[in-house]
């Protein structure tokens, strides 16, 4: 048996002092928020949700997304619920931060705007072909992350 990792410090062994949390409200995400709470607990920790503009596309048959007419009562009722679900998720001491657009591009900026030195996200098990076709937001944030990026698995879950 495999004892779980310490990453309370960085490679350097300097400790993480800002831990960008990403969440998008499902249990992997909340997971991941609790093991960011109990790794990180005297780092400053921000939640971020990114409202998903392209709620409003249709995927296509190349693995693309064909943007459909944009809803604005939409994207506001769903920027309301974010806003309303961040606001009991984040703890006091916390800060939470709600954006719309891209949520991979949008957690990106936040870290950099925020002078974040560790991302945290939770992983989705997904099926071969979805997988194929959309791929992992968590995946993309490690590529294209400048600073480290914790991601964790749900306890359970498949690969």
């Amino acid at each position: 048996m495999t004892e779980p990792a310490s990453f309370s410090t960085d490679t350097s062994g300097t400790p993480f002092r800002r831990v960008l949390i990403g969440t998008d409200f499902s249990a992997a995400a909340d997971h991941a928020l609790a093991v960011a709470r109990l790794r990180f607990p005297d780092a400053l920790r921000r939640l971020v949700h990114v409202t998903d503009a392209r709620v409003t596309a249709a995927p296509d048959l190349m693995g693309g997304v064909t943007p459909a007419a944009l809803d604005p009562a939409l994207l506001h009722t769903l920027e309301e619920e974010g806003s309303q679900r961040l606001r009991i998720l984040a703890a006091p001491d916390e800060e939470a931060e709600l954006l719309v657009g891209d949520p991979v591009t949008g957690v990106l900026d936040a870290a950099e705007h925020w002078g974040a030195d560790l991302i945290v996200v939770g992983t989705h098990s997904k099926g071969a072909l979805e997988h194929f076709f959309l791929g992992s937001s968590a995946e993309k944030l490690v590529a294209r992350s400048p600073v480290p990026v914790l991601t964790v698995r749900l306890p359970g879950g498949t690969r």
